[in-house]
C-alpha cells in the first residue's frame, strides 16, 4: 500500500473520531446539563433538602437512619457505609443464596427485637437492599409497620404519627407509573417538626 492511500483513509477517520469526541463527549453533555439547569434546577443540582439553609440530604438518595425514633428505610447494599452514592449497587445475591437468606433473617430479628409487640407481616422492602443500594423512598405498608415503634419511642399518640405517614404518602407518578411511596427523609423531618 502506498503511504498516499494510507494517508487518504486514515485522515478521514481520524477527523471523524474527533468531531464524535467532540459532539458526544462535550457538546452534548453541555446541552443536557444546560438543559437540566434550566428546566429542573432542583433535580438538576441533586434533590437538596435544607433546614435553615444548611444542606441535610437528598430527595433521591437514601440516609441511614439508626435511632429507633426515626422512620428506617431500606437496607443498603453500598460499602464501605450505607448509602454511599460512590457505591450505588446492589449485593447481586439471588434468592436461593444463603447469605441473602441470612440477612434478611436478621433484619427481621433486629425489627421484631425493637418493637416485640408488633405482629404483622415484616414488608418485604424493609429487609431486602434494591439495586441502587440508595432508595430514599418505603412503602407505605413499611411505614405503617414502624409508625407504632416511632411513636412509642418518641411519646406521640400512633394515630399523630400515621397521620404523619399518609400526609406523606405520593402516588403513582401521573397515576400509573410505579407504585404508592413515603420518602423517609421528608417524613422524619416532619416527625421531628412535630416535637
Amino acid at each position: 500500500m502506498s503511504e498516499r492511500l494510507i494517508l487518504s483513509t486514515l485522515r478521514p477517520a481520524l477527523v471523524l473520531f474527533v468531531a464524535l469526541s467532540v459532539l458526544t463527549g462535550l457538546a452534548y453533555p453541555l446541552l443536557v446539563d444546560g438543559l437540566g439547569h434550566v428546566f429542573f434546577a432542583r433535580e438538576a443540582d441533586g434533590s437538596v433538602i435544607e433546614r435553615n439553609g444548611v444542606a441535610i440530604g437528598s430527595a433521591v438518595i437514601g440516609q441511614n437512619f439508626a435511632d429507633p425514633g426515626h422512620f428506617w428505610g431500606r437496607p443498603s447494599a453500598s460499602a464501605p457505609q450505607p448509602y454511599n452514592g460512590l457505591a450505588s449497587g446492589g449485593s447481586n445475591l439471588g434468592p436461593s443464596n444463603p447469605a441473602l437468606t441470612d440477612a434478611v433473617q436478621q433484619r427481621i430479628a433486629a425489627l421484631r427485637a425493637l418493637d416485640p409487640g408488633n405482629l404483622q407481616p415484616v414488608p418485604v422492602d424493609l429487609v431486602t437492599a434494591s439495586a441502587s443500594g440508595l432508595d430514599p423512598d418505603i412503602s407505605p405498608a413499611a411505614a405503617r409497620y414502624q409508625a407504632a415503634r416511632v411513636a412509642r419511642v418518641r411519646g406521640l399518640p400512633a394515630e399523630r404519627v400515621l397521620a404523619l405517614v399518609d400526609a406523606h404518602t405520593q402516588g403513582r407518578q401521573w397515576g400509573l407509573l410505579g407504585e404508592p411511596r413515603v420518602n423517609v427523609l421528608a417524613l422524619n423531618l416532619a416527625l421531628d417538626a412535630a416535637r
